[in-house]
């Protein structure tokens, strides 16, 4: 790292024009006729998500030669583990809905440093929502301040695997299943809008389905956390994380992280998130 590292807010500002750029890429092949395929952990990829993968390493990485990258669709590199600020991103979280042409998906991007996400942004083009934040500076909705909404007189909105509402209908929680965003980093974020009021993901989701959220998340108040370890530290050799819930209403927590623990686990003393993540 330069003796004078870049300012949050100035990566933030990176981060937002290039993904304004990359949004434009990727709506160009929205809704038309997409080369697409099954990558080897049967997730589909398109060639929209690799141009757009070029276009943000090209951009970032041009612009802080010194930082490290971590992109869903860049084979990894491990000299990103002794850089102290990495670029985390994911060029189409979403890309299901992306080639079924819903408007749930987006562009996630951030920057780690020292296992802490410090700038982020998710981008949805398709629906022409911003969301962004830096550490210490807020988080913001298109411009605006992030304001969390509430829905008083209503029953929590929280959308879950189905294993995981059985667990909670069990416990008695008193809730309505919600809709769930096809991308993670979008359903994220609606814990801080409040058009949800809790989140949940289960483990195995990476740095770049989250990091981009996880400082929304924190600059808006709200609790982000591993069910079982807490807080989610990334840029680690190992991106894969373990079951999450975001929290609009701590209220919540004993019986969510419960519910999630019940369906998933957590590594048994000694035993790290890798074994945990193949039993």
């Amino acid at each position: 790292m330069p003796a004078f590292a870049p300012l949050y807010s100035d990566d933030l500002e990176l981060l937002r024009s290039t993904a304004v750029a990359a949004g434009i890429i990727a709506s160009s092949y929205f809704r038309r006729d997409v080369k697409s395929w099954t990558k080897d952990n049967s997730s589909p990829v398109s060639e929209a998500d690799i141009m757009v993968d070029r276009f943000l390493a090209a951009n970032l990485l041009q612009a802080r030669p010194t930082y490290g990258w971590l992109s869903e669709e860049t084979v990894d590199n491990p000299s990103r583990l002794s850089c102290e600020r990495t670029f985390v991103v994911d060029p189409i979280d979403g890309t299901r809905a992306f080639l079924r042409g819903e408007e749930y998906w987006t562009i996630s991007l951030a920057v780690v440093e020292n296992g802490v996400s410090v700038a982020g942004v998710v981008y949805a083009p398709a629906l022409d929502e911003f969301y962004e934040a830096s550490r210490g500076d807020g988080a913001r909705l298109n411009g605006r301040e992030l304001v969390r909404q509430r829905r008083p007189g209503t029953p929590p909105l929280i959308p879950a695997p189905g294993a995981v509402h059985q667990e909670m209908q069990a416990s008695g929680l008193n809730y309505t299943r919600g809709p769930a965003y096809p991308s993670l980093a979008y359903r994220l974020v609606q814990v801080a809008t409040g058009r949800l009021d809790a989140a949940v993901a289960r483990r195995g989701s990476q740095d770049w389905d989250i990091a981009g959220a996880a400082v929304i998340l924190t600059e808006c108040g709200l609790d982000f956390a591993d069910v079982c370890s807490g807080p989610p530290a990334f840029n680690k050799r190992d991106v894969r994380h373990g079951a999450l819930a975001a929290l609009g209403d701590i209220s919540l927590k004993p019986l969510i992280h419960a519910a999630l623990i019940k369906v998933y686990g957590c590594p048994a003393d000694g035993q790290d998130l890798a074994e945990t993540l193949t039993s």
